[in-house]
């Protein structure tokens, strides 16, 4: 795994995963450039859906040895965890 493309949150992430096959990781796939036809083919095979090589940003739920395996792809510049916002005004209870 190349730690170098995940974000920190998403490299402290992958620690609290029982299962690395399971997808349960929502996580947004930045690339360099769009997608060639080989890297929409494993981007599909992993289960990320809608690409095109329109696009050079995927969101996907993917397992830490998908994860794995993209970032060890040239193409990809980095992977970031997604993760829920709140409204700045919110008041916690």
């Amino acid at each position: 795994m190349n730690y170098q493309k995940l974000d920190t949150a998403l490299a402290m992430a992958l620690n609290d995963v029982q299962d690395p096959e399971e997808p349960s990781l929502i996580v947004f796939i930045h690339t360099k450039e769009a997608p060639d036809a080989d890297a929409i083919a494993l981007l599909e095979n992993l289960g990320v859906n809608g690409v095109s090589s329109a696009n050079d940003i995927f969101t996907a739920t993917l397992s830490v040895n998908a994860i794995s395996q993209l970032s060890e792809e040239p193409w990809v510049q980095y992977i970031k965890l997604s993760q829920k916002l709140r409204f700045l005004n919110q008041v916690l209870r």
